[in-house]
């Protein structure tokens, strides 16, 4: 069973990566769920969420993009349909009709382009697909959300009653205006709406004229607003009318939520369903922001992380710009154990977080940002101990803490534990803590766990070179500048440049000569001899690079030979096909002769039209039927043919004929070669220098090496000066 500590987690900032994928989901329940990601403690359940996220990548990158999975939260909706007595109002139920269609038609998709999304198919496949649900909603509820008029026949009644009656309050309400308003009662602006109600704006010296219920007045008391006597009547059977309306418009929506309890769990289930869509769909946005990919799955213990990028820098990165480094680091059986070291700010520490983030990560179903030929293995276990760890809150010094880490480790490390240890044995006297750090590592190492250290100490460096499945790694330095290259070398321990780096930051030649002889010369010696041996790998990585671009330019050169190489081939193909054609018709040609000479000869007319028939018949066996167009197509390919090779024939044709006018001048006598003559070969570009001549041949030096030449291939250059 797989069991990450959460402390991993924080050493490794994964709740930042989390927080930057939470930013791609398109609903609350869905960023809150991100935010609540931990690794898998089950394998298999690991790998299903894997493939659901890879298979979702690839819908960005085809013609079947899976639908919008965005919803409306409806958890309050789901909490009142497991109470009894209580309804939705429509606005709920709406919301219940657009995750309904949601999930739907999510489920329909991927069970049509099933052979495309197989995992996600399956995982769909757990939902059902009903029209109940929206059938009976649409049925009482409109598209603005009210209650449709023939939801039920009361209703359906009530609103019509209604209407004829709000005519009715306007009619009279009308007549009264216009009666009032001739008496000169009203104010200028005649009425106004008050309590949802139209009344009369009634000039206060008319007010006991005005028969009616008084609604109100103005704030300066000048106008009161009266609603007419003719239309109270009409508007006390309006309330009535309304609250029966309401009455029953809350029994048609209780019945609605009563038929929906029986659907409550399948509700609830496009919910989750939805909400796991959308933290999937975060995941693939987030993989595709930085190019992430499944590696394979190795079920031996095997890491190979090629061209690895750490996520966050890499993010930050590229909203900056800048170039990020990738990293190359191998973990396996013969080399379970990388000890990294060589000098602060090359790199070290970020190579480190970059492994243990990626397996957690990965570990987590997410994918990860590495070349596809990469390889990962599951780990149960990922222990870290990376940073600062002084504990105020404990009182405990760093060394302390980290000593509580290492017992920790002790407890927990086996052969499927992967560590990752920063500045290992750091926080003590250098000598006893180095001690100290060996005896864990070689812990470590007999318990054939796996993991990655970054160090200073040479015992360290020293034991990873002694132990068969240790290695040693370091952070490549530029030899001249000291300027880190961000890049990892292994199988050769890195320098810490410790007086290198104090003597380019301007520290007195003379002060650190008095820090050398302080310390033991054969320590000094040993990461001379380090730092020497770095300087070299370093060399040759640029030597590497040089010839990678040179073989680029010859593979390049290489394909452009291939194209002409398949431009002739198709030129003589064509000439080919010409020269047959003109030989058919030569030999047709021939035939008819031979037919005409023999009609010459013995005048038989009939035999002379046989023999012309027999020969149409034969050649016309020969040809295929062709349509106009194409036979069209084939004239003007063979004209275009015939046009190229006459061009060629007359160019050479016109060669001939400045030969035969101008007749080659006699050739010049080949001068004689001297020791020390510059020569080259006939074909060749290299120019060398003779230093004498041997049985009729030529010992040439070309600086780099000598050479035996025959005289006749060679050609003078550059004759000897007297």
């Amino acid at each position: 069973m797989i069991n990450i500590h959460q402390k991993t987690l924080q050493d490794l900032e994964f709740a930042t990566v989390l927080q930057q994928v939470s930013e791609y989901c398109v609903t609350h329940l869905g960023n809150l769920k991100v935010q609540e990601i931990t690794p898998f403690k089950d394998k298999d359940t690991l790998l299903e969420a894997l493939q659901l996220t890879n298979e979702y990548v690839s819908s960005f990158y085809n013609d079947n993009r899976i639908p919008n999975h965005g919803f409306d939260t409806i958890t309050k909706e789901l909490q009142l349909l497991k109470i009894e007595n209580t309804y939705l109002d429509t606005h709920s139920l709406k919301k219940i009709v657009s995750i309904s269609l949601t999930a739907n038609e999510i489920v329909k998709f991927l069970n049509k382009f099933e052979e495309y999304y197989p995992n996600l198919t399956l995982f769909s496949k757990r939902v059902e697909v009903t029209t109940a649900i929206i059938e009976k909603i649409d049925a009482v509820v409109d598209r603005f959300g009210d209650v449709k008029d023939n939801a039920s026949p009361l209703l359906q009644d009530l609103r019509q009653q209604i209407n004829k009656l709000k005519g009715k309050i306007n009619s009279s309400f009308t007549s009264a205006l216009n009666m009032y308003h001739n008496l000169e009662y009203l104010d200028d602006i005649r009425e106004s709406v008050v309590d949802n109600k139209r009344v009369l704006a009634v000039k206060a010296m008319y007010r006991r004229k005005v028969k009616g219920a008084i609604m109100g007045g103005s704030k300066t008391g000048s106008i009161v607003y009266i609603e007419p006597e003719t239309t109270l009547q009409h508007s006390r059977e309006l309330n009535n009318l309304q609250y029966e309306e309401g009455e029953e418009v809350v029994r048609i929506l209780k019945e609605v939520t009563n038929f929906l309890r029986q659907f409550n769990p399948l509700i609830e289930q496009y919910q989750l369903f939805l909400t796991e869509m959308d933290v999937i769909s975060a995941k693939a946005k987030y993989a595709k922001s930085m190019n992430a990919i499944l590696p394979e799955i190795s079920d031996d213990k095997r890491v190979y992380l090629r061209d690895a990028y750490h996520p966050l820098l890499y993010l930050t990165n590229l909203e900056k710009k800048e170039k990020t480094f990738p990293q190359t680091i191998e973990l396996h059986k013969g080399s379970r154990i990388i000890v990294i070291s060589g000098p602060n700010a090359g790199g070290k520490s970020i190579t480190l977080k970059t492994v243990g983030l990626l397996q957690l990560m990965l570990q987590s179903g997410l994918l990860i940002p590495v070349h596809e030929r990469s390889e990962v293995s599951i780990f149960d276990r990922i222990l870290t101990d990376i940073g600062d760890n002084q504990s105020i809150e404990n009182h405990l010094s760093t060394y302390s803490y980290r000593l509580k880490q290492m017992n920790y480790f002790l407890k927990k490390c086996n052969k499927n534990t992967l560590f990752l240890i920063d500045e290992f044995g750091t926080g003590s006297d250098p000598e006893l803590g180095g001690a100290l750090a060996e005896t864990f590592l070689e812990e470590f190492y007999a318990r054939d766990a796996y993991g990655i250290i970054t160090t200073h100490y040479a015992n360290l460096k020293m034991l990873a070179n002694e132990k068969d499945d240790m290695i040693n790694a370091n952070m490549m330095f530029d030899e001249r500048t000291l300027e880190p290259m961000y890049k990892l070398a292994l199988g050769q321990a890195g320098s810490s440049f410790t007086f290198e780096v104090a003597q380019k930051n301007g520290i007195p030649y003379s002060l650190i000569n008095r820090a050398k002889k302080k310390i033991e010369r054969s320590k000094v010696r040993f990461d001379a001899t380090i730092a020497k041996l770095q300087k070299q790998r370093a060399k040759l990585e640029k030597t590497s690079e040089s010839l990678k671009v040179n073989e680029k330019k010859k593979q390049s050169e290489a394909d452009k030979l291939e194209e002409i190489n398949v431009k002739i081939q198709k030129k003589l193909e064509s000439y080919q096909e010409l020269y047959d054609n003109n030989q058919r018709l030569i030999y047709l040609g021939q035939k008819v002769n031979d037919i005409a000479e023999k009609y010459f000869n013995d005048k038989k007319k009939r035999e002379l039209m046989a023999e012309l028939f027999k020969l149409v018949q034969i050649e016309n066996s020969k040809r295929k039927k062709v349509s106009a167009k194409q036979a069209k197509a084939q004239k003007n390919k063979e004209k275009q043919i015939k046009q190229e090779a006459e061009k060629k024939v007359e160019v050479i044709r016109k060669k001939k004929k400045a030969a035969k006018q101008n007749p080659k001048a006699p050739e010049q006598p080949k001068p004689v070669l001297k020791v020390g003559d510059r020569v080259r070969m006939n074909d060749g570009r290299a120019v060398g220098s003779i230093d004498k001549f041997e049985k009729g041949k030529a010992i040439v030096n070309y600086g780099m090496f000598t050479t035996n030449v025959n005289v006749d291939l060679l050609e003078l250059v550059e004759a000897v000066k007297k």
